[in-house]
């Protein structure tokens, strides 16, 4: 695998010899130039993953040649972190208005310099991903399922995916509202611009704060350099807030703030920063009960739901299980290298009773299980893991069949099917342990709809 390329410009001598050695040193590929010309020249001579480009060069400076570099096609185009040994809030704005990722300051901390790199090539890595399936899925397309709710969320998508309001996205968990969000931005006119996401859920009280707006240096105790927040890493695209029913009172007002004025200050900072941010929200609960139990803001509410929309739970679109299944089937495979499966018609049937509490999530994750666990190409009831009979066996019963019949075949099915289980798939073992001659035992699968074990 080739080591990923690490392009160093800064004029001091000094501080090329230093990162250059402690990168490679990390298994990177590092190259060092001492001007920003330079460095437009070795970026056009080759594709580097990540750019350390310092503000104050020699000729042209950093910020001239960061504008530069934003000019390469997306897919050439590497993540750009400034470095800076006297930055203001002002540098550090344009910076990131031109495309900066991040910031470091001198005297630099080797420690810091890894994080953000690794974190600069994993965001480098979702951006590539994020375009190719832009490329290969055409906008709305990843949204599966000809469901009625399906069909009226796409029309409302076309509707509002064009304009700058903002959105919450009701739903259960798992249902797919990271998904609408992403399409929401994929459709909109900021589609080339950043898509930064937050689950207000997964983040600490105390760090919250910092991680939507970004601190300065030395604003509290673990504040060892600034950090730029989600906001402003969204300026001139879209802010996802995920669960942003749990985020708490206090946050609340300092978003409200941001929202309504567009601008919000760094902690630490005595200067504001005016950004421009679509923000979608998502959230699983619903806000009018919060809002009566004094858990979250109205007038957040009203800021946040100008444009509503709903994703019906998975048990309310149940004719898109079919569609979902072969989407995910084949994108397993894909990933896997595995071969193509398909599920039999009992064994859809299986998925399209299930209650389905985990959404689509549920689906998902069980059809990899399927994809990585099971070697064969048909797929039967079966081999369905046994967490999908949750459920009483009598309430799946009367809601899988309609006649006595239906149900005595069932069991006769399920009793003749552990037979053949305790028998790894050996007809003539089960026969004998049923009490059937073979050739009777096989009729009765073939009957009940049974194929022998490959």
């Amino acid at each position: 695998m080739t080591p990923p390329r690490i392009l160093i410009a800064d004029d001091e001598p000094g501080i090329r010899l230093s990162l250059g050695g402690v990168l490679r040193d990390e298994g990177f590929e590092a190259v060092a130039v001492a001007s920003g010309e330079e460095c437009l020249e070795a970026l056009a001579r080759s594709v580097f993953d990540i750019v350390l480009l310092d503000i104050w060069l020699p000729g042209i400076d950093g910020l001239e040649t960061l504008d530069r570099i934003q000019a390469i096609p997306a897919a050439d185009r590497p993540v750009v972190v400034m470095i800076s040994g006297h930055g203001t809030i002002e540098t550090a704005v344009k910076a990131t208005k031109l495309g900066a990722y991040d910031f470091l300051e001198k005297p630099l901390s080797i420690e810091r310099v890894l994080l953000v790199v690794k974190h600069g090539m994993d965001h480098r890595r979702l951006r590539l991903e994020n375009e190719r399936l832009r490329e290969s899925a055409g906008g709305d397309s990843k949204i599966v399922g000809d469901s009625v709710p399906m069909k009226a969320l796409r029309q409302q998508l076309g509707l509002m995916a064009g304009t700058n309001g903002r959105v919450l996205i009701y739903g259960e968990s798992g249902t797919g509202k990271e998904l609408i969000a992403h399409a929401l931005h994929a459709m909109s006119p900021r589609a080339g611009n950043p898509f930064v996401e937050v689950n207000c859920a997964a983040i600490p009280e105390d760090l919250i704060e910092s991680e939507l707006f970004g601190h300065m240096k030395g604003s509290f105790t673990s504040a060892h350099e600034r950090k730029i927040g989600k906001f402003q890493k969204a300026d001139t695209g879209t802010l996802f807030l995920d669960e942003v029913g749990d985020m708490s009172l206090r946050t609340q007002a300092k978003v409200l703030r941001a929202l309504e004025e567009q601008r919000f200050e760094p902690v630490g900072a005595h200067e504001s920063i005016r950004v421009d941010v679509r923000v979608v929200a998502a959230t699983n609960k619903n806000l009018e009960d919060e809002i009566s139990k004094g858990n979250f803001r109205e007038d957040l509410f009203y800021r946040l739901n100008v444009i509503p929309f709903h994703v019906p739970p998975l048990r309310e679109r149940k004719e898109d299980i079919p569609a979902l299944v072969l989407h995910f089937l084949e994108d397993f495979a894909r990933g896997y290298g595995r071969r193509p499966k398909e599920l039999t018609h009992q064994a859809l049937q299986l998925l399209q009773d299930y209650h389905w509490p985990g959404n689509i999530r549920e689906l998902r994750n069980l059809i990899e299980r399927i994809v990585i666990l099971h070697p064969q190409g048909r797929v039967e009831a079966r081999h369905i893991p046994l967490q999908l009979t949750r459920k009483p066996a009598s309430e799946l019963a009367s809601e899988r069949y309609g006649s006595l019949q239906e149900v005595r075949e069932a069991a006769e099915r399920d009793y003749i099917q552990k037979k053949l289980d305790e028998s790894n798939g050996n007809v003539t073992r089960a026969a004998e342990m049923l009490g059937l001659e073979r050739s009777n035992l096989y009729r009765k699968m073939r009957t009940l709809g049974i194929a022998p074990r490959e």
